[in-house]
């Protein structure tokens, strides 16, 4: 059984990428995944500082230390400004090679605006750069909320439909890639 870890870069309570995660997770539950959800708002993180030495943050070795024993990661951001959210950025920064290297990823990008890929983008050169392998399969959601209901639920088949090929290409990728 593979063991994904997915991480959602928003802050904000009622977070669209919060929900577009906790779907991700479900979906990549149900096809038999261990699934882990690390919810960024509830850690004490530091701003990284390049620093190796983060003792005075226990947080940073919970995510440091379930990020290595995952074999994949969900990672989902808002598009703040055409790019990643610092929090999202943050996270990936205080982990290194050691946590990230060969892990499969997929990509969440939601935004208030129009459809664009420039946070998912940037997610892939920041992960290529830490020896990840980003699956071919993305999602960016525009017009956040026109997408899901107060419960957080998807209100378009389509865009449920491609969660649907997300979790699968995830899933089938990182038994794959990690062996499992």
């Amino acid at each position: 059984m593979v063991k994904i870890v997915g991480i959602g870069g928003s802050l904000r309570a009622g977070s669209y990428s919060q929900m577009a995660l906790n779907i991700a997770s479900q979906r990549a539950a149900a096809l038999g995944a261990e699934v882990e959800v690390l919810d960024l708002r509830s850690l004490h993180l530091p701003f990284c500082t390049g620093d190796n030495d983060y003792h005075q943050y226990p947080d940073v070795e919970k995510l440091q230390n379930t990020v290595k024993e995952a074999d994949g990661l969900i990672l989902a951001t808002p598009e703040y400004h055409g790019s990643v959210s610092g929090v999202i950025k943050n996270a990936l920064d205080l982990m290194s090679f050691e946590h990230l290297d060969g892990k499969v990823v997929g990509s969440i990008s939601v935004l208030g605006g129009q459809v664009n890929s420039n946070a998912l983008n940037d997610l892939r050169v920041i992960l290529r750069w830490v020896h990840a392998w980003v699956i071919p399969e993305q999602i960016a959601i525009g017009q956040a909320w026109k997408a899901f209901s107060p419960e957080g639920k998807l209100l378009d088949k389509k865009l449920s439909e491609r969660f649907d090929g997300f979790a699968q290409s995830l899933v089938d990728n990182t038994q794959k890639l990690r062996g499992v």
